[in-house]
C-alpha cells in the first residue's frame, strides 16, 4: 500500500513534528509535508497555543514560494482537526487547497475529531490513507493520547541513583549524582512536560527552581508542588519567575485557620492553592492527575521529586514511564529512590518494560514503561 517513498516522506513529517517537541502542549505535536511532481514544496509543524496548526503553516510555506498546493499529495503525522477549537478547522484549508492526496500516520484519539476529519476529506473528493508510521507517530504523543483516552496526563518519573539505587546521602546531599550530559538530557525531558511534579520535602532539601535551563525553549513548565501541609517555604527558588511559568499548590484541606491563611500568603504572591484529599489526610494523587488532564488541560507530567512521593506515586500506580539515570559509583548507606514497601511474595510487584538505554558521559540512562 505503501511506497518507500511514502515512508520516507513520512519520516520527514515525523521529523517536522519534533520540532513542536518543547512547543505545542497541550496541543498534539504534528508535523506536515506536502509534495508535489516529486518534489517537497511545504513544511510545517505545530506552533504554540493558538498559533497554526501543521497543516497550515505547510500550506503558508507553499504559497511563500509561490507555488500551488493543489493535485498534491499531504503527508500528516496526526488526522487533520475537523473543529473550531482556537483555530479554525485544518481540514477547511486542506479541502480548500485541493491536494489529490492525504496520508496520515495516525487517526486523531480525540473525541471531537474522531475520524471525522478524514470522512471530510473523503467527501470532498480528497484520497485519504492511513496507518503509516503509527506506531512512531503515537509515541511522539504519549502524553495527547494518554489525555484523550484515559482522562489521565502521562506521568514520567525521573530518578538519579548510584549504581547501589541511592539517589542521596544520609544527611540528604544530592548534588551532583550524574554528570552534566545527564543533567541536560533531564532538562530536555522538562521541557517535553506541561508540568514537573515535586514534594515539599524536595522544596525544603534541595530548593530547586525546577525550571528548563540546559535546553533552548520558547515555553517553560508549569511547577506543581505536593504539600499536604502547606509548608512550603515562601522564599522558596521554585515560587519565583512567575512572569516565565506558574505554579500550583497542592494541600490536603483549605478548611482550618492556619490552612486558609497559609494559602492566601502563597496567593499574595501569585501562586494557585488547590485543595484535594484523600482518606487518610493527604493529598488525593490518583485525582490530582485526573484535574490536571481534564481541568488543566495537561498531557504529559514529569516528577522529580524524593523518596516518600515516589514511593506514594508508584504505590498508587500514577506512574507510566520510569526515567533512570545511573552513575558508576557506589553510596552504601543512602537514600534511595522510592519508600516501597517490602514484598510478601515476588507475584506482588509492579513489572516494567525497558524501552531503551543510553549514555550520557559516564551516566546510562535506562526507559521503562509499564507492560
Amino acid at each position: 500500500m505503501y511506497t518507500a517513498v511514502d515512508h520516507q516522506l513520512m519520516s520527514e513529517a515525523l521529523a517536522e513534528a519534533q520540532k513542536a517537541l518543547y512547543l505545542s502542549n497541550p496541543n498534539p505535536r504534528v508535523g506536515c509535508v506536502i509534495v508535489k511532481d516529486g518534489q517537497v514544496i511545504g513544511r510545517g509543524h505545530t506552533q504554540r497555543v493558538g498559533g497554526p496548526h501543521a497543516e497550515v503553516q505547510a500550506l503558508a510555506d507553499v504559497k511563500a514560494k509561490g507555488l500551488d498546493p493543489a493535485g498534491s499529495t499531504v503527508y500528516v503525522t496526526l488526522e487533520p482537526c475537523n473543529h473550531t477549537g482556537r483555530t479554525p478547522p485544518c481540514v477547511d484549508a486542506l479541502i480548500e487547497a485541493r491536494p489529490a492526496m492525504v496520508i496520515v500516520a495516525m487517526s486523531d484519539p480525540n473525541p471531537l475529531v474522531g475520524g471525522k476529519g478524514l470522512e471530510r476529506l473523503k467527501a470532498a473528493g480528497i484520497e485519504v490513507r492511513c496507518g503509516l508510521l503509527e506506531a512512531e507517530a503515537k509515541v511522539l504523543n504519549r502524553g495527547f493520547i494518554s489525555r484523550m483516552t484515559r482522562g489521565l496526563p502521562w506521568v514520567r518519573m525521573k530518578i538519579a541513583a548510584s549504581l547501589d539505587g541511592k539517589t542521596a546521602l544520609p544527611n540528604g546531599q544530592s548534588q551532583w549524582i550524574t554528570g552534566p550530559l545527564a543533567r541536560a538530557d533531564g532538562h530536555h525531558w522538562r521541557a517535553q512536560a506541561c508540568a514537573i511534579l515535586t514534594g515539599v520535602g524536595t522544596v525544603k532539601e534541595d530548593d530547586p527552581t525546577l525550571n528548563v535551563r540546559e535546553v533552548k525553549t520558547e515555553r517553560q513548565p508549569w511547577r506543581v508542588i505536593v504539600d499536604s501541609k502547606l509548608e512550603t517555604p515562601l522564599h522558596s527558588k521554585v515560587l519565583k519567575q512567575l512572569d516565565q511559568s506558574g505554579v500550583i499548590l497542592v494541600c490536603a484541606s483549605l478548611d482550618s485557620p492556619v490552612a486558609k491563611e497559609k494559602a492566601a500568603a502563597f496567593e499574595a504572591l501569585g501562586i494557585e492553592v488547590i485543595a484535594m484529599a484523600n482518606a487518610h489526610g493527604k493529598v488525593d494523587l490518583p485525582k490530582l492527575f485526573q484535574y490536571l488532564a481534564q481541568e488543566r488541560h495537561m498531557n504529559e507530567i514529569h516528577v522529580e521529586a524524593g523518596f516518600k512521593l515516589n514511593g506514594s506515586l508508584l504505590r498508587e500506580h500514577c506512574v507510566d514511564e520510569l526515567l533512570l539515570y545511573y552513575a558508576p559509583f557506589f553510596i552504601g548507606e543512602g537514600i534511595g529512590m522510592a519508600n516501597i514497601s517490602p514484598l510478601g511474595a515476588l507475584d506482588q510487584r509492579q513489572d516494567w518494560q525497558m524501552i531503551d538505554q543510553d549514555r550520557f558521559g559516564s551516566d546510562i540512562r535506562i526507559r521503562l514503561i509499564k507492560p
